[in-house]
């Protein structure tokens, strides 16, 4: 977005016009009486030797606001786009949007406007296992990304997918039902008895059987019982 000259700001776009070539540089016109001055360090990525080799009297230019100073206004401008994101602006816990450059084996690197691309590592891609990156991202994918940290000195920026994600509550495992115990001898005996007596057939011979049954039981009782005097 170009902004106007009454409300510039750091890293804002404007257009403007060379009025002044100089050894150190070119001075624009950037409208509303507002000049601004490009160093000739900031003409280019590249290194630049004469000004005239970029820029001439005459010439529209967008350039970008790179600093302004408070005391006496002078504006300091660039013709290199600024940085999205510079690395005192990268906060743990920023959420970000980026673009997937690069994939390797060990996760993907993802531009997020910073001087180096974010590594979003294989581990930080789900709260599932992720065996390869592809699985999840490809290049030139736009995705958000939580930083993780951000390293100046070793110019390293982790990110991370899950972190955006809550962890997934575990299902609580059914309970077992309790076991019932065994059979002591004595029911095994009854049921063995018991299921004779279905067994045996007509109205007249279960009633029969029901006194066997008893008898039965009076015995197995008064076996158990005289076992338990011995």
């Amino acid at each position: 977005m170009t902004e106007t000259p009454d409300q510039l700001a750091k890293k804002d776009r404007i257009s403007g016009k060379v009025v002044k070539t100089t050894l150190a540089g070119a001075v624009v016109d950037l409208g509303s009486g507002k000049l601004g001055v490009v160093p000739i360090s900031q003409l280019s990525k590249e290194p630049v030797h004469k000004v005239e080799d970029v820029l001439k009297e005459g010439d529209q230019v967008d350039v970008w606001v790179r600093r302004i100073n408070a005391d006496n206004g002078h504006i300091e401008l660039t013709m290199v786009e600024p940085l999205a994101l510079e690395w005192r602006e990268l906060k743990k816990g920023m959420v970000l949007s980026g673009k997937v450059s690069k994939l390797e084996k060990f996760g993907a690197f993802v531009e997020v406007g910073a001087e180096r691309p974010g590594l979003l590592h294989v581990s930080e891609m789900s709260h599932d296992y992720v065996r390869r990156p592809e699985d999840v991202v490809k290049p030139g994918d736009e995705i958000e990304v939580m930083v993780l940290a951000a390293d100046r000195r070793k110019k390293q920026i982790k990110l991370s997918i899950k972190a955006l994600n809550p962890e997934p509550i575990a299902e609580p495992e059914p309970e077992e039902e309790p076991q019932k115990p065994a059979p002591t001898a004595m029911e095994i005996a009854l049921r063995k008895a018991m299921a004779a007596n279905e067994a045996a057939g007509d109205a007249p011979q279960r009633t029969a059987t029901k006194k066997q049954s008893s008898d039965v039981m009076e015995d197995i009782l008064s076996r158990t019982l005289e076992n338990r005097r011995q």
